[in-house]
């Protein structure tokens, strides 16, 4: 194991963040402004230090932008397994300071990889598609209060506002397809994406936006991101039954709708399916299966540069 030499834990809030620095003993706090953020990124840089922060609902992108713009290496890591963390080591207690000293105690402990960092256009598709996402979410919930009203008033009010909705998800849309092919990388694996059995435009977006480690990674870490790996539930005699969980929400929806469509149209991923059926095993768990062994074939597809086959 190849440690480096100081490892700062970093707790993200709104307005500020919390450093803890165990080589000095010291927890200082530090409003977040870009110029306050790129000092204490080019402090990090000169003493050689690996920062470790938590993913904060977008909280930490000032902070991520800077340590990436300074070339300083950091890992964001899950907030659930640094708090699994922080109470297998005994802290029960939770404040921005403790959860720094946590975060810096976690990065000791562990070899955490460090966190790629994002590129401009992957960050601006990466926005676009949550956007999107927000839009058909308030698209359903006024279909259905739509659904529940019966004052004339009322429904006309919705019905227009359902009107503006759908022309912004088509405004975004389009905003998405041009920042795919506004940037040659993602353009390319954009096309070779979309040549998969149930991989449309938005399925693809996602994937590149939410999932940038695709064909980087063997196939069984990266079902573990996506959520689509299963985890043994056994102990002693018993063997409990296997079950996916946590990994990244926006890749695991878009590929259970990708596979949807796949596992009804294309012939060897529909006789998959079938198979597992015929087998037993419950319609969600052979989609969820689908969905793996399409990720598998995704990503081998952006491994090697080539397009479905």
């Amino acid at each position: 194991m190849t440690l480096p030499r100081n490892v700062l834990g970093v707790d993200v809030a709104k307005d500020w963040i919390d450093i803890c620095d165990p080589a000095s003993g010291s927890t200082r706090r530090i409003v977040m402004t870009p110029r306050r953020l790129k000092a204490f990124a080019a402090q990090a840089l000169a003493s050689d230090a690996f920062v470790v922060f938590e993913a904060s609902g977008g909280y930490e992108r000032p902070l991520e932008t800077q340590l990436a713009a300074a070339g300083v290496r950091y890992a964001r890591v899950n907030p659930r397994q640094a708090r699994e963390f922080a109470r297998a080591s005994g802290r029960l207690a939770k404040t921005d300071a403790i959860d720094a000293a946590v975060l810096a105690e976690m990065g000791r402990a562990f070899d955490l990889a460090p966190t790629p960092p994002v590129s401009p256009a992957r960050r601006r598709l990466a926005d676009l598609v949550a956007r999107r996402s927000d839009i058909v979410a308030a698209i359903t919930a006024e279909t259905n209060r739509l659904a529940q009203a019966h004052e004339p008033f009322v429904r006309r009010d919705i019905q227009g506002h359902l009107a503006g909705l759908r022309r912004r998800k088509v405004t975004i849309e389009k905003e998405i397809e041009a920042q795919v092919r506004a940037c040659d990388e993602l353009d390319q694996l954009d096309r070779r994406l979309r040549t998969a059995p149930g991989v449309g435009p938005i399925v693809a977006a996602t994937l590149i936006a939410f999932l940038p480690e695709i064909g980087a990674l063997g196939h069984k870490p990266l079902a573990a991101l996506a959520g689509l790996a299963p985890h043994a539930s056994d102990s002693g005699q018993r063997k409990g039954r296997r079950k996916v969980w946590g990994g990244r929400r926006q890749p695991r929806q878009a590929l259970y709708i990708a596979a949807l469509v796949a596992s009804r149209f294309d012939p060897d991923l529909k006789a998959f399916r079938d198979r597992l059926i015929s087998a037993g095993k419950p319609f969600k768990v052979a989609l969820t299966a689908v969905a793996r062994k399409l990720l598998t074939i995704l990503n081998a597809m952006a491994r090697d540069a080539r397009t479905y086959a």
